[in-house]
C-alpha cells in the first residue's frame, strides 16, 4: 500500500513575533487532508479531519522553526463504509494498535519557492525519516499551509 497524502491547512496566529518565530495553530474548520491509498495500481481517494497541525514558523527565517502534525486514522474516510472498514483492519492501519500517525519536524528550510519540513514520521509503530514540502501563503493575520507527505 502507497498512501501519499496532500494537507491543506488553514493556520491563524496565537502569538505574534516581530524576527522570531509565531505559534500558529490549525483552524479545524477550513483545514483538510487528503490521501491517496494505492491497492496494485488502483487509486482510491479519501480525506480526514481527524487530525491536528502546529508550527512554529517565520518564513522569513525558517530554520527556527518547527512543525507537528498529528493523525487520528480512525477518521479516514474513502467514502465507502466497507472500504472504511478494511483500513481499519491490521493489515493497513491496524487502528485498534496503532490509533494516531504523528509527524514531527525540527528542521525546516526554503527549497526553490516552496519550504521543506525535515522530521519523523511515525506509522503504525514504525518510525522513519521523511520531509515534507509545502507552500507558505500569508493572509492577514492567518496563513495557508499547503504540503504533502
Amino acid at each position: 500500500m502507497k498512501c501519499p497524502a496532500r494537507v491543506v491547512v488553514l493556520l491563524a496566529s496565537a502569538a505574534f513575533g516581530g524576527v522570531h518565530a509565531t505559534d500558529w495553530s490549525m483552524d479545524p474548520s477550513a483545514s483538510r487532508l487528503e490521501f491517496i491509498a494505492r491497492s496494485e495500481t488502483v487509486p482510491a481517494p479519501g480525506v480526514s479531519k481527524a487530525f491536528d497541525v502546529r508550527a512554529r514558523f517565520d518564513p522569513q527565517s525558517p530554520a527556527d522553526g518547527r512543525l507537528d502534525v498529528l493523525i487520528r486514522v480512525a477518521g479516514a474516510d474513502m467514502a465507502s463504509a466497507d472500504i472504511n472498514k478494511a483500513i481499519a483492519a491490521a493489515e493497513w492501519f491496524d487502528v485498534a494498535r496503532y490509533p494516531q500517525a504523528e509527524f514531527h519536524a525540527t528542521e525546516i528550510a526554503r527549497a526553490a519557492q516552496r519550504f521543506v519540513a525535515r522530521g519523523t514520521l511515525m506509522l503504525k509503530g514504525v518510525q522513519q525519516p521523511d520531509e515534507v514540502p509545502f507552500e507558505w501563503t500569508p493572509a492577514g493575520e492567518g496563513a495557508t499551509m499547503d504540503g504533502e507527505f
